[in-house]
């Protein structure tokens, strides 16, 4: 497994995912300064929801920024069975019913999605749940894991 492809790969999802912020930040930004939104009474409140609107937006391309960031500061390192499982380490999971899960621990960006070399792979942070459980854990270990109201049993099949 080539980890700094699988980075790279990871770090043009996320460019993608600020770029989409950026737009959506400057239509909301020009939707909230347009002319045609200044309030006509007091009860008109269309600037007023455009310019939240804007700010929020805003505020998700600097998140957006410090996963870049992020993912830009960490280090591709290959693990094997003699390592614990830590940040930048892709892991296979399988659950009771046999069915595969691949997830990468990694700084930021929790729940993207992405498919690389035909694995779709979930990117988890060490604060959530599954990230949390998986800490530390070594292969062949078993995690029990509850996301929402769903209980998980999960073998660590393999580690890259």
């Amino acid at each position: 497994m080539d980890k700094t492809q699988l980075l790279s790969h990871i770090l043009d999802e996320l460019k993608k995912v600020h770029q989409t912020a950026v737009d959506a930040a400057m239509r909301a930004y020009e939707t909230a300064t347009d002319e045609e939104n200044v309030p006509e009474h007091k009860y008109d409140t269309l600037s007023l929801e455009a310019s939240y609107l804007a700010q929020g937006q805003a505020q998700r391309v600097a998140e957006c920024e410090e996963d870049l960031e992020k993912f830009t500061q960490l280090t591709p390192k290959d693990f094997d069975a003699e390592n614990h499982i830590a940040m930048g380490c892709l892991v296979k999971l399988i659950d009771e019913d046999d069915d595969e899960k691949y997830v990468f621990l990694g700084p930021a960006a929790g729940g993207l999605k992405i498919t690389f070399n035909g694995m779709e792979i979930t990117v988890v942070t060490p604060s959530a749940p599954l990230g949390h459980s998986l800490s530390g854990k070594m292969l062949d270990d078993e995690i029990d894991v509850t996301i929402g109201s769903e209980h998980k049993i999960y073998e660590i099949a393999a580690i890259y």
